[in-house]
């Protein structure tokens, strides 16, 4: 009965769901997909509430109309797509696309790169704010807030479509992925899904709630970007790399994501070390 304790627990099993929600006809509806739109949904529907709570901002005095979160979530949406889709085709698997560039079009197969989406959706937040005159910090401060739910949702789909796998593990909640080889995995999106998801989202509502930092224009968006660089930095070890890239140092370290992510970190510390409280609006 003892060496029945001592045997290694057995792999978790993979929840067989349907990547497909529903299918009509040519038209199918992705776990992939709907998780982008609900993230696209919640941080719009986020930064509305924060710049309509005075309590949030100096003397309470708002930084935007709630009207121009919702002229910005359509630019926000092409920046993420657009960003995202480009971002992955140059830096994880260029050759594949120019040996065959009507792929590029297929985003329904997947292939978004988070650090394309996010240069996308910042050039979207800046032409945006200049042409409505708002404070560009702020605007990035007050979208990147609700940003991590749907990081969260995509890694969940990515975890679903059986993508993006860990390295092999013998750890009892490893997972055998049908399309992972012989071999148990750390289930690495689910967890990207908890650090960039759940925990970064309670680190910046702590920030904009508790610490009252929407008054120190970019440290929010600072703290996002950092939290966000650590948390790819730290998966990244137990990720399985980019089949067409592998490690770009050794056998086991140095990923793409690692390179990208690094700027990241530097560029948040900056941001927040740097940040200053906004000066009180002038009594009219």
């Amino acid at each position: 009965m003892s060496e029945y304790f001592l045997l290694p627990l057995a792999s978790l099993p993979f929840p067989n769901i349907d990547p497909v929600i529903v299918q009509i006809g040519p038209l199918a509806v992705h776990w992939y997909g709907v998780g982008y739109i609900v993230g696209i949904l919640f941080a719009w529907w986020y930064a509305k509430r924060l710049v309509t709570n005075p309590r949030l901002w100096p003397d309470g005095h708002l930084p935007m109309k709630p009207e121009d979160l919702d002229d910005f979530i359509v630019w926000a949406a092409i920046g993420v797509v657009l960003g995202g889709r480009t971002g992955y085709v140059l830096f994880y698997d260029l050759p594949r696309y120019i040996a065959h560039p009507l792929d590029i079009f297929a985003v329904w197969q997947g292939g978004m790169s988070f650090h394309g989406g996010l240069l996308g959706v910042i050039l979207a937040m800046t032409l945006f704010s200049l042409k409505r005159r708002i404070p560009t910090w702020t605007l990035f401060d007050v979208v990147s807030a609700g940003v991590p739910v749907g990081l969260g949702l995509v890694r969940v789909a990515n975890f679903i479509n059986s993508e993006l796998w860990g390295r092999p593990s013998d750890v009892p909640w490893a997972i055998e992925f049908p399309n992972g080889g012989p071999f148990t995995r750390h289930p690495s999106q689910l967890y990207e899904a908890l650090l960039e998801g759940l925990v970064l989202f309670l680190v910046l509502r702590f920030l904009t709630h508790s610490r009252l930092k929407l008054k120190t224009p970019r440290f929010v968006g600072g703290a996002f970007i950092c939290g966000y660089g650590l948390s790819r930095i730290f998966v990244e070890f137990f990720r399985e790399p980019d089949q067409q890239l592998g490690y770009l140092l050794g056998t086991s370290w140095l990923t793409m994501g690692m390179i990208l992510s690094t700027p990241m970190v530097l560029a948040g510390i900056w941001a927040m070390v740097t940040a200053k409280p906004a000066p009180q609006p002038r009594a009219a």
